[in-house]
């Protein structure tokens, strides 16, 4: 694949990167905060995802009304986020309507009002997201899974924030924390389609000429604890599962087996946690693994819906599973099976603008430099079985799995030894 990818280093800290695609008319472009709900203090969770909403209720240019029309005006199609470790906003129009699209994402992301009306509207419409989280099981046993595994830590809590958090925050805590983190110097500006890298550049200059800010302080690496917790919640119909196991950052130079490991355990629809447990058995309707990875962490993250008399034994077949991992070698049919299975799910994912450009933020967000889907492909090719079985050896142990299990019945107990691999 040939990728026209350039970046622009800016005297005040932004990071500009952008890839030309001359057979689009579309542009989609990002601007992407370095820091996330990591950076919250404890008594701040939940302020990176509420200054995120606040950022679309009025600027000291337009209102709310105003950056809605702005973006309607262009056929913009606007979006954002907040993660563990980033912030985005984002919007993809026409090539010929990037100047102005660009101008309503500065806006946004330079002068926020932070009106105080605004803000107690807005505490309520997040307060009902939390409400959401809660009432859908499936997200509810993440969150639980993930407060127990990094307890103590800001990746333990709650992107959202709680209800009281959320209660806590004024126009004096929002400005302070959008002052602290919104400076160039914390930017990363991401665009992908038909445009002119230097056009991009010549947009940055016009928009974000104050100084860098100050650096963005580090956290500390959250420690794993490999707990077991059953909660009961009572109006449910299923018991909802999470296992969870060490797993490796974001550029280890290992990831590419354990992206493997991952595929063949539960990432689709041919691997071996829905073959045996739901094609096989009928005991799940969802059944799938993930990796989570953050900058010096990672989580291997297994999920499974199924009766309440059921549980145990859906357990009991995960950790088979697991434990096969790390006793039996691959197949070259498996293993292959795989690497086409995750070369093809990039390469599907790579095909919009917005994909692209939020492919280039996150590289340059991990790895400080463009990473090519060749270069991706090259390391899911080098892959051999024996290196996938070493990974699930180093990971995978009785004693480092977490069990979170949310039911509808209070008797379930699971002892340590029952997840003996």
């Amino acid at each position: 694949m040939i990728e026209n990818v350039k970046k622009t280093l800016f005297p005040n800290g932004l990071t500009l990167i952008s890839e030309e695609m001359n057979s689009v008319r579309s542009v989609s472009v990002g601007i992407w905060l370095r820091t996330g709900s990591r950076q919250e203090r404890e008594s701040e969770n939940g302020i990176s995802h509420f200054i995120e909403h606040m950022l679309f209720k009025g600027t000291t240019h337009r209102t709310a009304e105003e950056i809605a029309r702005a973006a309607d005006a262009i056929g913009g199609n606007m979006d954002a986020f907040t993660s563990k470790e980033s912030t985005s906003f984002s919007i993809k129009v026409l090539d010929e309507h990037l100047p102005r699209a660009f101008d309503i994402l500065a806006d946004l992301v330079s002068s926020p009002r932070f009106d105080a009306h605004d803000i107690d509207k807005e505490r309520q419409v997040i307060r009902e997201e939390i409400k959401m989280v809660e009432d859908v099981p499936d997200d509810l046993v993440h969150e639980i899974f993930t407060q127990a595994y990094w307890r103590g830590h800001a990746l333990g809590r709650p992107i959202l924030g709680t209800h009281q958090t959320v209660g806590h925050f004024t126009r004096r805590s929002l400005a302070y924390y959008f002052r602290r983190y919104y400076a160039p110097g914390n930017l990363i500006i991401a665009a992908a389609g038909n445009v002119k890298h230097e056009s991009l550049v010549a947009l940055v200059e016009k928009y974000f000429q104050s100084p860098g800010g100050p650096p963005v302080p580090t956290s500390r690496p959250p420690v794993a604890i490999p707990h077991i917790t059953i909660k009961r919640k009572k109006d449910l119909e299923q018991a909802h599962i999470c296992i969870g196991a060490p797993g490796f950052h974001q550029t280890h130079e290992r990831r590419f087996p354990a992206y493997i490991m991952n595929s063949v355990l539960g990432g689709g629809m041919s691997s071996r946690l829905f073959q045996n447990i739901r094609e096989k058995r009928g005991l799940a309707y969802a059944i799938v693994s993930g990796l989570s990875a953050f900058h010096d962490v990672g989580c291997l993250n297994i999920y499974a819906g199924t009766a309440t008399e059921k549980t145990r034994e859906v357990v009991q077949l995960i950790v088979v599973e697991l434990r096969r991992l790390k006793e039996t070698l691959l197949t070259p049919e498996e293993l292959q099976h795989a690497k086409d299975y995750l070369k093809g799910s990039l390469l599907l994912s790579l095909e919009s603008t917005m994909s692209r450009m939020s492919h280039l933020a996150r590289q340059e967000a991990y790895f400080g430099r463009h990473v090519s889907v060749d270069e991706i492909s090259r390391g899911v090719d080098s892959v051999t079985p024996e290196q996938v079985q070493n990974v699930a050896r180093e990971l995978i142990s009785t004693e480092r799995l977490a069990l979170t299990i949310l039911s509808p019945r209070d008797k379930l107990k699971i002892a340590r030894a029952e997840l003996a691999c």
